[in-house]
């Protein structure tokens, strides 16, 4: 059985050297921004789904939170636990399976690290085990992107060179996902990576959390928590509450 594309590609080294310009910086900005509308009490306990190496986990855990960051890359989580401490904690594991239930103040889904699937049972099943890791009352972000904008603002091929690398990149839209075509060589051998995401409306989400047992309650269209407009915003920001 063909493994799935994002088990492979997040997990090589030429991933983490292709998107190395999302820094902890950039991650602190995010999050000091993002985290007034969750309103979270001091200690409240965090749950960083899709972490990567656990750049967000780790300003959240600076913040006073208790944070647990889970991803389903061994090295990623094998990297992200070199910081690990009382406050913080990584955990190799898929998202459409359950982790704690009713546990956690907030989950966090941070960048698009959403929309991956085949199917939108998969998605929905991943959505639905949100609701189960999140204590009544507990509030789910997502930050994806804005798939209207993107579908509108494709590029459709670009050649980016990060150090003695450069990287082929090509897109295209098909079957509700918009797909990337990432080539390079290096060390004399060639390599091609695809990664595909669904592109997910608003409409697509409000069903989803409806089905998923989370009521929508606020939408932003970027990090500075301005108003989502589907013609102009680039993110799609949503915070859902459990019941």
């Amino acid at each position: 059985m063909k493994k799935e594309w994002f088990k492979e590609w997040f997990d090589s080294p030429y991933y983490h050297l292709l998107y190395k310009g999302r820094d902890d910086n950039e991650a602190k900005a995010v999050l000091d921004s993002l985290l007034r509308p969750l309103n979270l009490s001091p200690g409240g306990r965090v749950l960083d789904l899709a972490c990567g190496k656990g750049r967000y986990s780790r300003y959240l855990a600076e913040k006073g939170f208790e944070v647990t960051g889970l991803d389903l890359s061994p090295a990623s989580i094998e990297f992200a636990r070199q910081f690990e401490h009382e406050q913080l904690t990584f955990y190799q594991h898929d998202m459409r399976k359950p982790f704690r239930i009713n546990y956690f103040d907030a989950v966090m889904n941070m960048f698009t690290s959403f929309g991956y699937f085949k199917t939108d049972h998969d998605h929905l099943l991943a959505l639905k085990n949100v609701a189960k890791d999140l204590r009544p009352g507990g509030l789910f972000l997502l930050d994806f992107f804005n798939a209207r904008f993107v579908r509108q603002n494709l590029v459709r091929s670009e050649l980016k060179t990060i150090g003695e690398i450069s990287f082929s990149l090509n897109r295209w839209v098909r079957s509700g996902y918009v797909f990337k075509s990432v080539e390079f060589q290096t060390g004399g051998r060639s390599f091609h990576f695809q990664e595909q995401v669904r592109l997910f409306d608003l409409a697509d989400f409000e069903s989803l959390l409806a089905l998923a047992g989370l009521r929508l309650r606020q939408t932003y269209g970027n990090y500075d928590l301005s108003a989502f407009d589907a013609k102009t915003s680039r993110r799609l920001i949503l915070i859902a509450e459990k019941p």
